[in-house]
């Protein structure tokens, strides 16, 4: 083997994903810089380097960097004025890492070779290594494309040599995900099937369902882009996937879906008793609790005291911070109004929330009571006014509706990060708000954002932070990828039995067959904040009509709903609430995808050092 450098990694990584070690090489957090013959003649080494590949997956939308979740329609900044953007950028989540290609190819290459491992271990570690691989393929085409697949090839550069023979062209879109595809067939067969600390590490199911997302994805291409006007594609197939190959894809997408739901170890997560506020709390451990779960099949773990990230002392609502930080995130009414209510007579559909009757006001008993007749995810996914949070009640009241004259009139007051109260002792706006203002620690939707918040208490500090890991992928995955595969393979009543097995969990109506529009709808609450929210909507071909950048459409653009305290005395609504909806403020424009969002344009400095690399389409 050549004595060539390999970078380890700080060893907290090593201690999350491989658990608590004696070893001298797990007390230090500095970067070591080794030979590979010093790497792969000592088996603690080895592992470090694993790990290493492991920690530098970190894209995406994820909690350790609140920012990501403000692309699209799941949350809005409260944090100072107003967001002017309203495009999206053409690298938005762009990934082509091939110093992370060529240092797997590397590892795996070591690893082959190695007599420092018993052949168990080889087999494992090989296993691991393809699937990362494959991971980092899967995120660079499904924003670029097909690109190029060195397989285990490692390019070394010479002075004089002739630079052709290591500029790999780009694959097709097609052949990309093949390739991801039998990656991960192959990882299947050389993993553990069972399960692993927090679900940190790759297993067999970890590989079974990225075949199946990228099985789902390549179908949805061929399917979905083929339907537009004028199909997304490249001459040489780049972009773009024969209409003809979407049913073998859909097929080979259920078959690898339905192995996860019929023979792993993982289920969804339900609860025993049928109430709002047990499925409610349900459905945020299923997803944001690590204890006793059994849906998260895999994540990229935090872990105290040293891997923390700072979502909760971010995002936590201003009465509840346990720091200078909070209100970072708020939630808006696009997405909350998809959760549908419980005892609906039109289940699997969004229904705007009920703010005017009869000429009048909605009026209310209670602050939390027009969401509690919702779909109970909606519980576990934002907090509502009157909700619970950590024992407390989280007041959001951004003022009073007075009558008088005859009229209704609202009153606010200007904030100053306490409760303000009338002559009367009547609570006129809450310290949380909402408040229009350009303010930073307070909200200005109306909700805040539950998922990944942390209720252990000092865990929303600064010195300290949240170990709330960050779900990449959980079972319930696999049923709506089963869902949607068998419902486009004309199979409609296992398609509804899929679907109806998350929508029992969540206690909302089953459904007695599915359209694509309530498997939008189904894919929508059930994975908000977990990242898949624009990549659905991509692979879709949905994204350009939903965020169509018109600033007077209430879905390309967030909408607020704020609550008010009804204070009219003698009146026999005295005391109770209304709801009033609007286009956020804090978004003044709308978000606007653009038919060249649908792939990243392609780095010139990428094609300048490797001309065969063919440019994407509106470049």
């Amino acid at each position: 083997m050549k004595n060539k450098h390999f970078i380890i990694v700080f060893a907290a990584s090593m201690t999350l994903l491989f658990g608590s070690c004696s070893d001298s090489f797990l007390d230090t957090t500095s970067m070591s810089i080794l030979t590979e013959d010093q790497v792969f003649g000592d088996e603690v080494l080895i592992k470090a380097a694993l790990a290493n590949f492991y920690d530098r997956m970190d894209w995406g939308e994820r909690p350790n960097d609140s920012g990501q979740y403000l692309v699209v329609d799941d949350a809005l900044k409260c944090d100072g004025g107003p967001d002017t953007r309203s495009t999206i950028g053409t690298d938005q989540w762009r990934i082509y890492d091939y110093t992370l290609i060529r240092n797997l190819n590397l590892y795996l290459k070591g690893v082959r070779e190695t007599t420092a491992l018993n052949q168990a271990n080889k087999t494992l570690f090989e296993g691991e290594t393809r699937f990362i691989r494959a991971w980092v393929y899967f995120m660079s085409c499904r924003g670029l494309g097909g690109v190029p697949i060195v397989n285990d090839e490692i390019y070394n550069y010479t002075a004089g040599m002739d630079i052709t023979t290591i500029q790999v062209p780009r694959s097709t879109e097609a052949a990309t995900y093949d390739y991801i595809i039998s990656e991960c067939q192959a990882a299947y067969s050389m993993l553990s099937g069972d399960k692993n600390a927090n679900n940190a590490r790759a297993n067999k199911w970890t590989a079974r369902m990225l075949e199946a997302r990228a099985a789902l994805y390549a179908a949805s291409i061929a399917n979905y882009n083929n339907k537009l006007t004028t199909p997304i594609t490249t001459p040489g197939g780049e972009v773009g996937i024969p209409a003809n190959l979407a049913q073998s894809y859909y097929q080979k997408a259920l078959t690898a879906a339905e192995d996860i739901i019929n023979n792993s170890p993982y289920e969804l997560q339900r609860s025993l008793e049928d109430t709002y506020d047990a499925l409610a709390k349900n459905f945020y451990n299923a997803t944001t609790v690590k204890a006793a779960n059994t849906e998260v099949i895999w994540c990229r773990d935090y872990k105290s005291p040293n891997i923390l990230h700072g979502f909760t002392n971010t995002n936590a609502p201003h009465s509840h911070a346990e720091d200078l930080d909070n209100s970072y995130l708020g939630g808006i009414v696009n997405l909350a109004e998809q959760f549908e209510p419980i005892n609906t007579s039109t289940p699997g559909q969004m229904e705007p929330f009920v703010t005017q009757e009869n000429g009048d006001y909605k009026f209310y008993n209670t602050a939390s009571e027009i969401f509690e007749s919702r779909d109970p995810r909606l519980w576990a996914t934002y907090i509502y006014p009157g909700a619970m949070f950590k024992g407390k009640e989280v007041v959001l009241q951004a003022g009073q509706l007075i009558k008088e004259g005859g009229a209704w009139t609202t009153r606010v007051v200007a904030g100053t990060g306490v409760d303000q109260y009338d002559e009367d002792g009547r609570l006129i706006v809450a310290e949380n708000g909402p408040r229009q203002s350009n303010e930073q620690l307070v909200n200005k939707t109306g909700f805040y954002v539950r998922k990944w918040l942390d209720e252990t208490v000092g865990n929303g500090t600064r010195g300290h932070g949240s170990d709330v890991w960050a779900v990449r992928m959980r079972i319930a995955e696999a049923y709506m990828i089963a869902c949607e595969a068998a419902f486009e393979l004309g199979d409609n009543a296992k398609a509804t039995s899929y679907i109806n097995a998350i929508r029992t969990r969540a206690g909302v109506k089953p459904l007695t067959s599915v359209t694509f529009d309530n498997i939008v709808h189904e894919c929508r609450v059930e994975f908000a904040f977990e990242d898949h929210r624009y990549w659905d909507m991509k692979r879709w071909r949905l994204a350009h009509t939903v965020w169509n950048g018109n600033s007077n459409d209430g879905f390309a653009r967030p909408r607020s709903l704020w609550p008010y305290r009804v204070k009219a005395p003698g009146y026999p609504n005295d005391g109770k609430w209304v709801f009033i909806e609007s286009l956020s403020f804090m978004r003044p424009n709308a978000t606007y995808f653009q038919m060249l969002n649908y792939y990243n344009y392609i780095s010139l400095t990428w094609q300048n050092n490797n001309p065969k690399i063919v440019l994407n389409p509106y470049q």
